[in-house]
């Protein structure tokens, strides 16, 4: 499988209350559709088009952001042929999830961060942070 483009086709972000109390963040990926595409660049693979929606909330009801989206990448003819047939009866392999979910979640997050810096919500995925060291002797220069 060779990812060819990524694109996001709808975003919405909505805040519906101020900050107050404690706040439950949650996200979650939806795939909603995987198609053949048509591609002259494309010879001796089949492009597939693999549709998704991430969201995240802020419970109780505070913000919402949503990220919709599709993955365009190409596999070879049996493996394309079997991922559509699984689909039909909304299943994916594990050896193609994965690797598209991971892809979907650091292209939604690097967004999602973004997204609520211009809402002033706090981040979904916590960033890294310095903290003293005990028992060490002060920098002096």
């Amino acid at each position: 499988m060779q990812i060819l483009g990524f694109n996001f086709e709808k975003i919405r972000e909505e805040r519906k209350a101020q900050l107050q109390g404690k706040l439950e963040i949650s996200s979650q990926i939806d795939v909603n559709d995987i198609i053949q595409e048509k591609l002259e660049i494309v010879k001796d693979q089949i492009p597939l088009k693999f549709g998704f929606d991430f969201t995240i909330k802020y419970k109780p009801d505070v913000a919402e952001v949503s990220l919709s989206g599709s993955i365009l990448f190409v596999t070879d003819k049996d493996k394309a042929k079997d991922i559509l047939k699984k689909w039909k009866n909304k299943k994916i392999d594990e050896d193609l999830k994965i690797p598209l979910f991971n892809f979907i979640m650091t292209k939604c997050n690097l967004k999602a961060l973004q997204l609520e810096e211009e809402l002033t919500l706090p981040t979904h995925i916590p960033f890294p942070k310095l903290a003293p060291q005990q028992n060490q002797k002060p920098y002096t220069g």
